[in-house]
C-alpha cells in the first residue's frame, strides 16, 4: 500500500478515484480548490487540504506528505472557457500541471496517473474507432494542454524517470456529475428533465459521444497504480497511454431518449436546438483495446445501466438541481 495525492480529489471524477483508492488500502491526500469540487465528496478517510494546484502552499504539502504516487484529476475543464481565455485555460492545465510534475520530481513522487481526454487531444476523427496512435489534431485550447500534458509527462518520464500513466477519457459520466456545468452533458440534461425545463441541444442533437460510466474510469485508476506500484510500470518503448471507453458510440438525442424513457418522461423530453458550439467535434468513438491489454481493463456498465444508476442518485436527492 502506498501514499497517493490526488488533485482535484473534491470533484466528480477524482472523489471517486480517492474512495476506491481508500477502500484498496492506500492512504490519499487530497488537494483541491473547491471552485467546482464539494466538500461533500471528500471522503472522510482522506486528508484535505484546500488548494489550488498553483497556489504556493502546495510546495508545503507535497513537502510534508512526500507521496509515492500523484493522480491528478484537478484541470480547467470547459472546452467553452479554454477558447473564450485560453491564457487562464493553459494557466491552470499546462503549467499547473508542469508544476505539479516539477514537485513530483523533486520530492520523489516517482508515479505518476494524469486524466487526459480521448476525444479533445484527437479532435476530428479520420478513423472510428480511434486507437492511441491515432493522429493528434486537437481543435480548442483544452485539447492543446491536454496534448502538452502528455508530452511534458514523456521528458519527465525520460528526464526524470518520473513513471506515468495518461488516461484518455472519452466522455465520462455518473453519479457526482454537475448538472450546472458546461461539460457533462448527461447530468445537465437529468438536471434540466427534473427542474421540468427543456434540455438545450446544440446543434441538431446527432452528434455522437462515447459515454463511459465513472466507476468504470475509477476502476482503471486503480489499476494503473497498481501497474506503476508494482514495480513494472511501462516498457520505455512502449506507450503509457490508454483510451478509457467503450467503443459505441450513441447520439445526444438518442441519449436524451433513453433518459426520458428511465425517467417515465412522456414528452417532457423535447428539446430546445441552439447553434453548435465551437469547437466541438461531430463524432467520437475511441477504441478500448490496449487498456485490455496492458491494464486488464475493460467497460462493464452498458449505457442503459449507467444511466439509470445516474438518474436514481439524481433522484435520491443527492444533487444540487438549484444553483
Amino acid at each position: 500500500m502506498a501514499k497517493v495525492l490526488v488533485t482535484g480529489g473534491a470533484g466528480f471524477i477524482g472523489s471517486h478515484v480517492v474512495d476506491a483508492y481508500i477502500e484498496a488500502g492506500h492512504e490519499v491526500v487530497v488537494v483541491d480548490s473547491l471552485e467546482t469540487g464539494s466538500i461533500r465528496y471528500v471522503n472522510p478517510k482522506a486528508r484535505f487540504y484546500h488548494a489550488d494546484i498553483l497556489d504556493p502552499s502546495l510546495d508545503a504539502i507535497m513537502a510534508q506528505e512526500k507521496p509515492a504516487a500523484l493522480n491528478h484529476h484537478a484541470a480547467q475543464a470547459s472546452i467553452n472557457r479554454s477558447i473564450a481565455d485560453p491564457v487562464e485555460d493553459a494557466r491552470t492545465n499546462i503549467l499547473g500541471s508542469v508544476r505539479l510534475l516539477e514537485l513530483a520530481r523533486r520530492y520523489g513522487a516517482s508515479n505518476f496517473i494524469f486524466a487526459s481526454s480521448g476525444g479533445a487531444v484527437y479532435g476530428v476523427q479520420r478513423s472510428y474507432p480511434a486507437d492511441e496512435d491515432h493522429p493528434l489534431s486537437p481543435i480548442n485550447a483544452y485539447g492543446i494542454g491536454k496534448l502538452t500534458m502528455e508530452r511534458y509527462l514523456d521528458y519527465y518520464r525520460k528526464a526524470h524517470d518520473i513513471r506515468y500513466i495518461a488516461l484518455r477519457y472519452a466522455n465520462v459520466y455518473g453519479p457526482r456529475q454537475d448538472p450546472h456545468g458546461e461539460a457533462g452533458v448527461v447530468a445537465i440534461f437529468i438536471g434540466a428533465l427534473l427542474q421540468g425545463k427543456r434540455p438545450i441541444v446544440y446543434g441538431d442533437g446527432h452528434q455522437t459521444r462515447d459515454f463511459v460510466h465513472v466507476r468504470d474510469v475509477v476502476r482503471a485508476n486503480v489499476l494503473a497504480l497498481d501497474l506503476l506500484l508494482g514495480g513494472r510500470g511501462i516498457e520505455r518503448s512502449a506507450s503509457p497511454v490508454f483510451n478509457i471507453a467503450t467503443g459505441r458510440e450513441t447520439s445526444v438525442l438518442k441519449m436524451l431518449e433513453m433518459l426520458t424513457r428511465i425517467l417515465d418522461f412522456s414528452g417532457a423530453g423535447e428539446c430546445q436546438f441552439e447553434p453548435p458550439r465551437e469547437g466541438e467535434i461531430r463524432r467520437s468513438i475511441l477504441d478500448w483495446r490496449r487498456a485490455r491489454e496492458v491494464l486488464n481493463w475493460k467497460p462493464t456498465r452498458s449505457l442503459e445501466e449507467g444511466l439509470r444508476e445516474t438518474t436514481k442518485w439524481f433522484l435520491d436527492g443527492q444533487a444540487q438541481l438549484k444553483k
